[in-house]
């Protein structure tokens, strides 16, 4: 089926499908979608032609809104609830393609007792798997030095040490439950924005976020899943929301594909492996005015495709990835 037939009555469209499906057509064969969520793009790629998807998600609750709609495919959709970064585990032969989704999906954003958004009171939670600890445990129990850290490297916030402190003192006489109290701390410590401008706490909540559920070392491990999972001439295709996820995947692909460079020019040259990835396009794909009209959210997406050629699978060099400190630190 061709990508201008894609259904599209899924709860929440997902960004980027059909420059996707134009990028690696023909689909076929047995693709893993890493980030499930909605099913949006496990439904377009079944739609397309693939033989059997494997949907991958940490977070439980995705499979049963699924339960409506995904018994309609039989046994070509398969759902696994789990992590991509352990992706090479999910099936025993090599895949056709993966697609990963990265970042929290709209409808996770929508629900308020999930704790992502800073637009809707709720739990101060932003856990995907709904396991380990939360965004109250981070902002009520890590030091001062830490929260800014995660405030500045996953989250680009100039003023982090500003909002760390703010934290810091307002826990001492009331814990952090809701996200409307960290609102409203975030706001008391920046100017109010400006029309068209982004809501003061963004950066923060992307960055607590981030932190809570590992989100930068997750791509990291799954980019490198990929590369082992894939066949040669799979096809990896991946959509970023934001500069950080971006930046690293460009890089991963980049190095990956042989067109990495050196670090320092000065260095002596070493002799490298052949290239795991051919990238198709070079360059990132980015909403049309048609997708921007009907989903706004869709403006800061970034579509990334690579073919994986027929090198064995490696080992990434990390210090090349663009890692925050705080990742890189972890010796990733």
């Amino acid at each position: 089926m061709s990508a201008a037939k894609v259904k599209t009555d899924a709860p929440h469209i997902p960004v980027l499908l059909r420059p996707l499906l134009a990028a690696v057509a023909p689909v076929e064969g047995t693709w893993l979608d890493g980030t499930f969520g909605a099913g949006g793009y496990s439904r377009g790629l079944l739609e397309a032609g693939a033989d059997l998807v494997i949907g991958v998600d940490r977070d439980p609750m995705v499979f049963d809104m699924a339960a409506a709609w995904a018994s309609d495919y039989g046994d070509r959709l398969k759902l696994v609830e789990g992590t991509f970064s352990e992706m090479d585990q999910y099936h025993d032969t090599p895949l056709d393609g993966v697609v990963l989704d990265l970042g929290v999906s709209s409808m996770q954003l929508d629900m308020a007792e999930r704790g992502f958004s800073f637009m809707r009171d709720g739990p101060l939670d932003m856990r995907m798997s709904q396991s380990g600890p939360s965004a109250a445990d981070l902002v009520n129990e890590a030091d001062e030095k830490t929260i800014a850290d995660i405030l500045f490297h996953y989250g680009e916030e100039r003023a982090s040490r500003r909002i760390a402190r703010a934290i810091v003192e307002t826990r001492k006489t009331e814990p952090f439950e809701t996200t409307a109290q960290l609102v409203a701390v975030i706001e008391r410590c920046l100017p109010r924005s400006k029309p068209g401008q982004s809501h003061p706490a963004t950066r923060s909540f992307q960055a607590i976020r981030i932190a809570v559920n590992d989100e930068l070392g997750q791509l990291v491990e799954g980019l490198s899943a990929a590369e082992r999972a894939l066949r040669p001439g799979g096809q990896l295709a991946v959509v970023t929301f934001h500069s950080i996820e971006d930046r690293i995947a460009k890089r991963f692909l980049q190095a990956r594909s042989g067109g990495g460079g050196r670090a320092n020019r000065y260095a002596p040259e070493v002799e490298e492996d052949a290239p795991q990835f051919k990238l198709t396009p070079r360059k990132a794909i980015g909403p049309d005015a048609d997708e921007l009209e009907q989903n706004p959210r869709a403006r800061s997406a970034r579509l990334r495709v690579a073919q994986r050629t027929d090198a064995p699978a490696g080992t990434p060099d990390m210090a090349a990835l663009g890692l925050p400190k705080l990742l890189s630190e972890r010796g990733r």
